[in-house]
């Protein structure tokens, strides 16, 4: 600051610009000095202000908000170098609506409905039916004799997480972020999959092909009848305003890829979707053409009881010939994963590829292990080991070429999850993961797995690449291992077996597990379960067929087969105790190394089974169930009941011949329990 005499005083700022306050005829009306800014020679002002937007409206400043997200990858032509077609955003938006419309065809009328991407609550997106407008991407089909025909079905194609996230909050009540990011949601009525409503069309191939009768999960319809309600189905879709469609993959192996299209109604289940399949590239969506399975989720509307062959509002219809799935009555989500895992069953195995319900993980060298297991025996727990590469969960197949992961993502359990005893679910459960059916607090929207109201079977879907040790992409040599889980609550088999072909062949085939029920009734009694393949749910062809490939894969490349408990000791549940976790991790370590394969071993009695004498980390004594039983009179009776319940549930695959001749047949009946 300094005075010029005149009794002004002058404030020179750091950018040039000289303030004067000035007393006299200076003086403001309230006393204060006027402040007076004078150029300097050299610029003006100091100006921190930015630009006006290019915009004359909000609707037009919210347009410049998003920029366009289109592949710019040409797709490939009939002719190629110079002469290579080249396909504006128009065409190929264009051929991508006439694909959806001809899913969504109705057969009755030979066409499908007038299609047309975008959001219907945006105006914009809803083109006017006039032979000027040219800008907007829409399908409309040559035959139209219906009311259905008027009005514009609105294509949410392939949308992203957040634009799912905004539909779900928006239009579908029950539906909310969580405090970690992931979406809540509810699935309706059904919170489980519904088995008994699951049909197979069955015609003259798959009459042959499929496992159908006693122990079958295949139940039959008609193709009569599945038409019906795929009809019911694409009626609904098209009624509505938007339909939500995937465009997807199945199977990490390029070779074995499926295109799978879902059409749904719900954000809920693109989400979904769009987190258990393998997500294209911009690139290959492109290219992806006609799918080679599509499922109509029309699950928010009932199938007509008075359909023959339905016995309940529920109909999840599976037609192998037409390569559609068509689900009316319930909306939940587990059914569509499902119910392409049972297409995989059939179409992998025409292929000479052997679909498996599977966990597998990779060592850093390389060596592979696969985990069969039902619910309760730790296959996921055991599966993911920090130590270890994770290619999948639950889905496999495998090839000539190795192992590969048929999904992209996983859907685990959440009851009593907890970051302490699953760590990387836990932190997988984040923004674009979807919770399905949980309890959160209302104003902190914290989530708590422990709350049981609305189901036991809450579950969480993320992608894969969610899990930090995951191999991307979901690939890995042939397997050295296959380690067959049972929780085993009669207390009578060991920790750990080593298993010959046969042996490995006879427990998959039986797919055994023991649970525990519950104490309300009283009744504190083992229950042995039996799962053909440890998925019989999903399963299409006879089980012993699906044993044939493994056996043989297994020899082939020298796998060795395992037979690991993870139930009770000591005593069958009630006197016993639980197999300690960490015995049965120093256990699958032992696996892994193959310092397993160099242990001394001796075989049962009655299962024959061959069990090691010591394993690091592990007391010896409970390596053999018999010397952890006070009671041997009791050990005994119980062994020979379990024997009972396994020879009694083989007597479904008893009389199908295995392999080329009956001799591997014979060696798996024999591979069983002898008294």
């Amino acid at each position: 600051m300094a005075s010029n005499g005149n009794g002004e005083f002058s404030f020179a700022s750091g950018n040039g610009t000289v303030a004067t306050a000035a007393n006299g005829n200076g003086t403001a009306r309230n006393g204060l000095a006027k402040i007076q800014t004078q150029k300097k020679d050299n610029g003006v002002c100091h100006d921190d202000s930015t630009p006006p937007v290019k915009a004359q409206t909000i609707d037009e400043l919210h347009s410049l908000q998003k920029k366009k997200s289109a592949p710019t990858t040409p797709i490939k032509g009939t002719q190629g170098g110079a002469f290579a077609v080249t396909l504006s955003e128009e065409e190929r938006h264009k051929q991508q609506l006439q694909s959806i419309s001809a899913s969504l065809a109705s057969l009755t009328r030979e066409t499908g409905p007038k299609v047309v991407r975008g959001d219907p609550a945006k105006q914009s997106d809803t083109p006017k039916v006039s032979s000027h407008v040219s800008h907007h991407h829409y399908f409309t089909p040559t035959i139209s004799v219906s009311d259905s025909a008027l009005k514009f079905t609105h294509v949410l194609y392939n949308l992203s997480p957040a634009e799912l996230y905004e539909q779900a909050i928006k239009y579908e009540k029950g539906s909310f972020v969580t405090s970690t990011g992931a979406l809540a949601t509810l699935s309706g009525a059904k919170t489980g999959r519904s088995p008994r409503d699951k049909r197979v069309v069955k015609d003259d191939t798959t009459e042959d092909d499929l496992w159908w009768g006693r122990g079958s999960p295949n139940i039959e319809m008609d193709e009569h009848t599945f038409m019906v309600n795929r009809e019911r189905a694409v009626d609904y879709l098209n009624s509505l305003d938007k339909v939500f469609v995937n465009d997807q993959f199945l199977n990490w192996d390029p070779e074995n890829r499926i295109k799978v299209r879902v059409v749904s109604a719900r954000a809920y289940h693109s989400l979904f979707m769009h987190n258990m399949c393998i997500r294209p590239t911009p690139e290959e969506l492109e290219n992806f053409g006609t799918p080679d399975f599509t499922i109509y989720n029309a699950g928010q509307f009932p199938c007509n009881r008075y359909t023959h062959y339905m016995t309940s509002s529920t109909s999840i219809d599976l037609n192998l010939a037409r390569s559609e799935m068509v689900i009316l009555g319930t909306m939940y989500a587990g059914e569509m994963k499902k119910g392409l895992f049972s297409v995989m069953h059939y179409l992998m195995p025409k292929r000479q590829i052997l679909s498996l319900h599977s966990g597998c993980n990779m060592g850093k060298d390389g060596d592979v292990a696969l985990f069969f297991g039902l619910s309760g025996t730790g296959k996921t727990t055991l599966s993911t080991d920090h130590n270890r590469y994770l290619i999948g969960d639950d889905e496999h197949c495998w090839t000539e070429n190795g192992v590969s992961n048929i999904e992209g993502g996983c859907y685990a359990k959440c009851i009593d999850l907890s970051r302490e005893k699953e760590p990387d679910i836990w932190n997988a459960i984040k923004f674009g993961a979807v919770l399905e059916n949980i309890v959160f607090d209302e104003h902190t929207r914290e989530v708590d797995y422990s709350d049981k109201s609305v189901t036991e079977n809450t579950r969480a879907a993320y992608p894969i690449e969610y899990i930090p040790n995951a191999k991307i992409p979901c690939v890995g040599p042939h397997p050295t291992n296959v380690i067959l889980l049972a929780c085993d609550a009669f207390g009578v088999l060991p920790p750990v077996s080593k298993l010959n072909l046969a042996q490995t062949m006879y427990h998959f085939i039986s797919g055994y597990t023991a649970l525990v029920a519950g104490t309300e009734d009283g009744i504190k009694e083992p229950t042995a379960t039996f799962s053909a393949c440890f998925g019989a749910a999903f399963i299409m062809l006879h089980p012993t067929k699906y044993a044939a490939m493994l056996a043989e894969k297994m020899q082939k490349h020298g796998a060795t087969g395992w037979l690991v408990n993870t139930g009770w000791s000591g005593g069958s549940y009630g006197s016993g105790k639980r197999i300690k976790l960490p015995y049965t991790r120093k256990i699958i370590d032992a696996i892994h190394s193959g310092s397993l394969l160099n242990a001394k071993y001796k075989k049962t009695e009655v299962f024959g089974l061959e069990i090691p004498t010591e394993v690091e980390g592990v007391p010896s004594e409970i390596l053999d169930p018999v010397n952890t039983w006070s009671d041997k009179n009791a050990y005994n009776e119980t062994l020979m009941k379990l024997a009972g319940l396994f020879k009694r549930n083989f007597e479904t695959f008893t009389n199908y011949k295995i392999g080329k001749d009956n001799k591997l047949t014979e060696e798996i009946l024999a591979a069983g329990p002898n008294f």
